[in-house]
């Protein structure tokens, strides 16, 4: 599912204007982005946390040429921990009913 079939769902369920939802899903995903760019997270209970980490600086090889290393700068990433009731449902989620 892509962020428009997304948007469908939600206000096909909700019974709410498209772009409503349209407007909703983009100002979440802004909180959350502008909230990791300061280095907090967002914790959405039983679904799970947002977290920003810092990855330090280290050497790598270069993928064309095993060979030859290359150094790899500090870099800031966005992580997700899964929260127990996603785990829940997933795991007690019957595949034959895809």
């Amino acid at each position: 599912m892509n962020k428009a079939e997304l948007i469908t769902a939600v206000a096909e369920k909700t019974s709410l204007p498209r772009k409503q939802v349209e407007e909703v899903v983009e100002s979440m995903l802004e909180m959350i982005v502008r909230t990791l760019k300061k280095g907090g997270s967002v914790h959405l209970t039983s679904f799970g946390t947002f977290l920003a980490r810092r990855r330090e600086a280290r050497m790598g090889v270069h993928p064309r040429n095993p060979q030859q290393r290359i150094h790899m700068p500090a870099v800031t990433v966005a992580k997700f921990q899964t929260g127990k009731g996603l785990k829940d449902a997933l795991k007690h989620h019957d595949a034959t009913s895809l």
